[in-house]
């Protein structure tokens, strides 16, 4: 599939990432999967020649024909297919079966601000809906065309510039569009960072992460997206939204949160105002193990409420802790399981992984914080040999989502967030209702689960299940279903968020309500009203509005 026109020509049109990086599934980990799951049987993915043969049969543009000649209006199957689906797991299941969901009608890329209100004005004049794309990361369904008008996609990649940075104020204004290592290139080069390191980080965009509340990697040095977001400018069919980026302000509401996890419905964010850090001298990631999760979230708690200041506290549960080891696959790992169990930390054990980072008296004290509070309980350091390896794949461990899907298997994500009291109640009902949702179908889930981002109030729980694929998609999609809907149902129950880091769309929608109540939906929805009353912003995502019976 030529994809001249996307971010990279190199990125996979079936699957994550690029073409030239491959995560092979080790053999101990497809034994451990097979053993628990069953034996899969790999699927047979649709290849791209009969998928466009189908596209263009049963998929042709919704565009006026009278309009379809416009300049810079893009009608290809592969890029319109490209530009009508993230990587949800249902719209993995849809593109490697080869059953796409509707696309969108056309694909237009401007290269300015400028271009892009044109493009914006173009469509409110023909009554064409308007979906805004990034990197195309999501993993909540933001990119479902819906809606019975055509559907023009927006992509911002092109306006990817640094347009100003400020050294004084340590605030820079950036295209919408630029994806992780663009933002962290552009700032480099005058000794800054913005510090976001989602797993998405090479192909997500900064506008996306803005309109999806995204949390990075280390956002417990440089906060979650709401923290560095200053202000910016939003284009709405109504008109523009300009947002100053002042330090504080106690003039009334904070507008700017009604960009932030707007996902499209509100305009389109075009240029981006954020606040940045100067580089840090040092960073050290290191393991640490305790003997059980009891000690392992107390020492979690603690090392939040006692404001160590690391930049990333990660705790994986007991199989998360084995699995990755298995997955390791290096010859240390038994000595260093051993060596555990000498200290203490035997079957059972947790393991932690910790971020340090800044100056060096800042890492030396950080350190020094964080090693009393892991001592007192029963934490045993395993030095950087854990946090090296961790850092050498933070962005590349989302690969195996292809070796796991060509072996046999579907993996997906749940994630919310708790006060500290509900996290262990929250985390043994997400993992049981993953696997009772399987166990209807005959099968087996296998799920594991870490907490990713500490606060002194609660903690994220974010919890990852393996299944088998069935043996068409919508045996598959069935399977998934059960599954999402379950594991939602869990966390509403439980009083969590219904997205802590990955946004809402359309997966999670029907659930928002009980987090915001009747009258916050009704004041969501009149939001969106006020600033696109045609309706013609991201149909579906956040209110469920527009959407066709499947």
């Amino acid at each position: 599939m030529t994809q001249s026109a996307t971010a990279s020509p190199h990125l996979r049109w079936n699957g994550w990432g690029s073409t030239d990086i491959d995560l092979p599934l080790p053999p101990q980990a497809h034994q451990v999967l097979s053993s628990v799951l069953g034996s899969p049987t790999p699927p047979t993915d649709i290849a791209w020649p009969q998928l466009r043969e189908l596209i263009h049969a049963q998929q042709p543009s919704r565009i006026p024909l009278g309009l379809q000649a416009t300049a810079g209006l893009d009608l290809s199957p592969e890029i319109r297919f490209a530009h009508s689906h993230g990587h949800s797991c249902e719209d993995w299941i849809r593109m490697r079966f080869g059953v796409p969901d509707r696309l969108v009608d056309g694909v237009v890329f401007p290269e300015s601000t400028e271009a892009l209100r044109g493009w914006m004005s173009w469509a409110a004049e023909h009554s064409i809906a308007i979906l805004p794309v990034g990197g195309a990361t999501s993993v909540a369904g933001h990119l479902r065309v819906q809606g019975k008008k055509p559907v023009l996609a927006v992509s911002l990649r092109r306006l990817n510039r640094l347009i100003h940075l400020d050294p004084v104020s340590q605030i820079a204004r950036m295209g919408a569009g630029a994806i992780g290592p663009e933002v962290e290139a552009q700032l480099r080069t005058h000794g800054f960072t913005l510090g976001h390191f989602p797993q998405s980080f090479e192909q997500a965009s900064l506008g996306g992460w803005v309109v999806t509340r995204s949390s990075g990697q280390q956002s417990g040095r440089y906060g979650r997206i709401e923290q560095m977001f200053a202000g910016g400018l939003m284009l709405t069919p109504t008109g523009e939204l300009r947002i100053p980026p002042l330090p504080a302000s106690a003039a009334g509401p904070d507008v700017r949160e009604w960009v932030l996890g707007s996902e499209g419905r509100l305009g389109i964010l075009a240029e981006v105002d954020i606040r940045i850090t100067p580089l840090a001298d040092q960073e050290e990631f290191l393991g640490v193990f305790f003997p059980s999760w009891t000690e392992g979230m107390a020492a979690t708690r603690a090392m939040a409420q006692e404001r160590v200041g690391a930049s990333m506290v990660r705790l994986s549960n007991a199989l998360e802790t084995d699995t990755n080891l298995r997955m390791a696959h290096s010859p240390l790992i038994p000595l260093l399981s051993a060596y555990m169990r000498l200290r203490g930390c035997g079957q059972g054990r947790v393991m932690m992984t910790l971020g340090f980072t800044g100056s060096r008296a800042q890492v030396s004290a950080q350190q020094q914080h964080a090693r009393a509070i892991w001592s007192r309980h029963g934490g045993v350091s395993a030095g950087t040999l854990v946090g090296k390896a961790w850092a050498a794949k933070r962005y590349k461990g989302v690969y195996l989502r292809n070796s796991l899907w060509e072996a046999g298997f579907v993996v997906d994500t749940m994630e919310t967030a708790v006060p500290w009291p509900q996290v262990q109640s929250t985390m043994n009902a997400i993992e049981q209702a993953g696997r009772d949702a399987l166990a209807s179908f005959g099968e087996k889930a296998y799920g594991y689960t870490h907490l990713s981002h500490v606060y002194p109030t609660g903690s994220s729980v974010y919890s990852t299940f393996v299944f088998r694929v069935g043996p068409d998609a919508n045996a598959t999609l069935a399977r998934w279903r059960a599954l999402k809907t379950a594991v939602s149902q869990a966390i509403a129950d439980a009083g969590g968020t219904v997205s802590h880091q990955h946004g809402v769309g359309q997966d999670h929608a029907p659930w928002l309500g009980v987090e915001k109540g009747s009258r916050g939906m009704q004041g969501l929805s009149s939001l969106v009203g006020h600033f696109d009353p045609e309706g013609l912003m991201a149909p579906g995502n956040l209110l469920l509005d527009g959407i066709e019976p499947r």
